[in-house]
C-alpha cells in the first residue's frame, strides 16, 4: 500500500489552487469545485475539494519535507507566505517550521531525513 493522494478542503478554489502553485506544486486536473496537483518531488498527488466552510479546530496538517528548511522558508516568505514558527529543531530529530494555507489547514516544511521513517525509538 502506498499512500498517494491527500485531499485538503477550500472555501476559496482560485486562492487555494494560487497558494499551492506557489509552493511548487503542478496543477493538473481543474474542475469547478476541485483541482489537483503533483507534489514538486515524488509521485504524490494533493487534491483541494471546495466545502462551504472549513471544520473547526486544527484540522488537516500537511508535511512537506525539503532539504533545507530555513532555505526554503526564505524562498517561501519571498512569495509572501507567512510563518507560524521560525524553522526549530525539534526533539523528535526534525527542523520544522509551520504556515497555514488561505483555509486555515496547517502546513510544515521540515526535514526528517533518516529519521523521519528510522528514529532511534522505531518499533522494530
Amino acid at each position: 500500500m502506498r499512500l498517494n493522494q491527500i485531499t485538503v478542503p477550500a472555501v476559496n478554489l482560485d486562492e487555494s489552487v494560487e497558494f499551492y502553485k506557489n509552493l511548487g506544486f503542478r496543477q493538473i486536473v481543474e474542475a469547478p469545485a476541485y483541482a489537483r496537483f503533483e507534489a514538486p518531488d515524488g509521485e504524490t498527488t494533493l487534491s483541494l475539494h471546495v466545502v462551504q466552510s472549513i471544520p473547526e479546530g486544527d484540522g488537516i496538517s500537511l508535511y512537506l519535507e525539503v532539504d533545507n528548511v530555513d532555505e526554503t522558508v526564505e524562498q517561501l516568505r519571498e512569495l509572501g507566505i507567512n510563518f507560524e514558527t521560525e524553522p526549530k529543531d525539534q526533539r523528535w530529530l526534525w527542523r520544522e517550521a509551520w504556515f497555514r494555507d488561505p483555509c486555515n489547514n496547517r502546513l510544515c516544511i521540515y526535514h526528517g531525513g533518516e529519521n523521519r521513517r528510522y528514529p532511534p525509538w522505531r518499533v522494530n
